[in-house]
């Protein structure tokens, strides 16, 4: 074989070599683009999720925070309404004193009736010598109806009245020989005095030792108390 020939193989041996070694670049080239492209696309992806899973993140965190302030809201509103009821409560129990003691007042002033358990306090002229004593040292004056009339008073008595007739802070009581008037009607003796009220509290006022009645007792005046459960005193505006 001649040196050309030889020098021909070769050169035709190198051109399958570059061509082999070139179709091979190719197919790496090819392969690394694909796969780059590929990459680049998920990378392209990827971060979409990401976005969204943040903006989910936010909304959620957004949300707890309202949830909170509507937590805190209820709270005040809550604590709002308690202080309303507390503040009825409390007003109702007001009202309720107010009404008791405007029904007191009415008591005491005789514009109501007055009903209820209490004391009956009876004073009697006593007996005396009309030749050898002085009468009036024997007969039931305004000073002791008044005495019996304020201790009841003092005592808690919530209606008085003298032989039936309601008397008040203001009543005007006045004695007249034998017999004694109460803003402006005349009552002979005996003279019963009523008071509603607790009726023990009422006897045993009257029953301390050196009281009223140990002293009516001294002035020489009959004295009876009783207590009963129904006494009933008519108002004013009632009596004719």
């Amino acid at each position: 074989m001649t040196k050309k020939v030889r020098n021909d193989y070769k050169r035709r041996g190198r051109s399958i070599l570059f061509s082999v070694v070139f179709l091979v670049l190719g197919f790496i080239l090819a392969f690394s683009y694909r796969t780059l492209g590929i990459n680049q696309e998920a990378n392209t992806v990827k971060p979409s999720h990401f976005i969204q899973e943040e903006d989910y993140r936010e909304m959620l965190i957004s949300q707890q925070e309202r949830n909170k302030e509507l937590t805190d809201e209820i709270a005040a509103k809550q604590e709002e309404i308690r202080e309303y009821e507390r503040s009825f409560s409390t007003g109702k129990k007001n009202h309720a004193g107010l009404v008791e003691e405007a029904k007191d007042l009415r008591l005491l002033l005789g514009v109501i009736p007055a009903v209820g358990q209490g004391v009956k306090v009876t004073l009697k002229d006593a007996d005396y010598d009309p030749v050898e004593q002085n009468p009036n040292d024997y007969i039931v004056h305004e000073s002791h109806i008044l005495r019996i009339v304020n201790e009841l008073r003092i005592s808690g008595a919530q209606g008085l009245a003298i032989n039936g007739q309601r008397i008040t802070s203001n009543s005007h009581i006045q004695c007249t020989g034998p017999v004694i008037t109460v803003d402006g009607k005349t009552f002979p003796a005996p003279f019963v005095i009523e008071a509603v009220g607790d009726m023990n509290v009422l006897s045993s006022a009257l029953h301390l030792k050196g009281g009223v009645v140990d002293s009516l007792i001294r002035d020489n005046i009959v004295v009876t108390t009783e207590q009963s459960k129904d006494i009933r005193l008519s108002a004013l505006r009632d009596e004719s």
